[in-house]
C-alpha cells in the first residue's frame, strides 16, 4: 500500500458519498468513483477532486487498481464485489449487511484471508461519542451482570406511502429491509457490548404492500419494520423495534439493566452535534446521571451537509482503524469477522419470520 496516500475506489454513490470525505480526511487519495448513473457520479468526482469515474466496478477495480475498494452498493452485489476486489490485491470496506446470506459473508472473510487483505464492515455506530463512552462503561463493569437490554431504532425514509421507492424495498436486491438497513447496527452495538445472540422470535410487517421496487413487478416483500426478542450466550434477554416508516423520527436508543447499575444510550439526529449521542448513567439504584464523553469529534467534522457529516464524523473514525490494521497486519474492528456474526442472526431472523417461531442463531 502506498506509504502517504493509500489510494481508494468508491463503488455506490447514494450512500457510499460520505466515505469520499471519511477518506480524505485520513490521507487517502480517492482515484476512483463507479455508480450507473454517470452524471451523479461526475458531479460528486467533480466535488470532491476524484480524477475518474466508472459505470463498471468490473472495469473500476481491474483499471483504476484502488489499493482499497468501498463497497456501497445493494447487498446482492457485496459479494461478487468483494471477492473480484480480493482478487486484485485491494483490501475492502463494506458497508452492511455484509452480504445477502451467512454462505456469502464467510465466502467473503475466507477470500480476505487467502489474499492477506484486511476488510471491514460498516457499523459505523460505534463511533458516536455516546455510544464510545457506552462501550467502556460496560467494559469497566457499571452494569454488573446483565439482565435485560431494549432498543429502538426508528426512521421515516418510508413513512409516507408516496415515497419514492428503491431496491431496498425488494428483499432480492436487499436481503433485508429494516432489518439489514437499521436492525443490523442494533445487533452489532449488543454483539460488541455484550456478546453473541444464541435465539431470537421476530415479528416483521410491510406498511405498504402494493408499494413497488424500481423495476419489479410484484408487491413490496422487505420489511418496513419489525420486533425482535433475542437471548444472549451470557443469559441477558433483548428486545428491539426497528422502523424506517415512523413519521418525524430518527431516534436511536439502547438501554441495559444489571445486578449493579443501569445505562441509557440515545441519538437523534437533531441540532449541530447531533452525531455525539447523549448517555446517562444509574449505579446502584441511584436516579439516572448524564455522562459526559471524554472524547469528542473536532468542531471542523459538523460542517458540510449530512453526507459529508456522516462520514467525517462517524466513518472516518473506522477507516483511521482499517488504515492502522493494513500497516500493522493487525485485524481492526469491526472487522468481515464482526459482518458474518451479524449476518448469522440476520439469518435466523428470516428463518424465524418464515417459522413464526423461535430459531437458534448458528455459532
Amino acid at each position: 500500500m502506498s506509504e502517504n496516500e493509500p489510494t481508494v475506489g468508491v463503488i455506490g454513490l447514494t450512500y457510499g458519498r460520505a466515505h469520499i470525505p471519511a477518506f480524505q480526511a485520513n490521507g487517502c487519495r480517492v482515484v476512483a468513483v463507479c455508480q450507473r448513473d454517470q452524471a451523479g457520479a461526475k458531479a460528486v468526482a467533480d466535488r470532491y477532486g476524484v480524477p475518474r469515474v466508472f459505470d463498471s466496478w468490473e472495469r473500476m477495480i481491474d483499471e483504476a487498481r484502488p489499493e482499497i475498494v468501498v463497497i456501497a452498493t445493494p447487498p446482492v452485489l457485496h459479494h461478487a464485489i468483494a471477492l473480484r476486489a480480493f482478487a486484485a490485491g485491494a483490501h475492502v470496506f463494506c458497508e452492511k449487511p455484509l452480504a445477502m446470506t451467512r454462505a456469502e459473508a464467510q465466502a467473503m472473510v475466507e477470500a480476505a484471508a487467502r489474499a492477506g487483505r484486511v476488510g471491514m464492515t460498516g457499523f459505523n455506530w460505534r463511533f458516536t461519542a455516546a455510544m464510545l463512552e457506552f462501550h467502556a462503561a460496560v467494559g469497566e463493569h457499571i452494569v454488573g451482570r446483565v439482565f435485560n437490554l431494549a432498543a429502538r431504532w426508528l426512521g421515516s425514509r418510508l413513512a409516507d406511502e408516496k415515497a419514492a421507492p428503491s431496491w431496498r424495498q425488494d428483499r432480492a436486491q436487499a436481503g433485508h429491509g429494516a432489518m439489514g438497513d437499521m436492525g443490523v447496527h442494533v445487533i452489532d452495538l449488543i454483539r460488541w457490548s455484550f456478546g453473541e445472540f444464541t435465539r431470537v422470535v421476530v415479528d416483521p410487517g410491510v406498511a405498504y404492500p402494493a408499494r413497488q421496487a424500481p423495476g419489479v413487478n410484484r408487491p413490496a416483500d422487505a420489511d418496513d419494520h419489525c420486533s425482535v426478542l433475542g437471548v444472549l450466550a451470557s443469559g441477558a434477554h433483548v428486545a428491539f423495534t426497528v422502523s424506517r416508516v415512523a413519521h418525524a423520527t430518527n431516534d436511536q436508543s439502547l438501554e441495559v439493566w444489571g445486578t449493579d447499575g443501569a445505562l441509557r444510550y440515545r441519538l437523534t439526529r437533531e441540532g449541530p452535534r447531533w452525531f455525539e449521542g447523549q448517555l446517562h448513567a444509574s449505579r446502584g439504584g441511584a436516579d439516572f446521571q448524564a455522562v459526559p464523553p471524554r472524547w469528542t469529534p473536532p468542531p471542523a467534522v459538523a460542517e458540510g451537509d449530512q453526507s459529508d457529516v456522516m462520514g467525517k464524523a462517524l466513518i472516518a473514525p473506522l477507516v483511521g482503524r482499517m488504515l492502522h490494521g493494513i500497516r500493522t497486519g493487525e485485524s481492526p474492528s469491526p472487522s468481515l469477522v464482526d459482518g458474518l456474526r451479524a449476518q448469522c442472526v440476520l439469518d435466523a431472523v428470516l428463518e424465524s419470520a418464515r417459522r413464526r417461531a423461535w430459531v437458534d442463531v448458528e455459532a
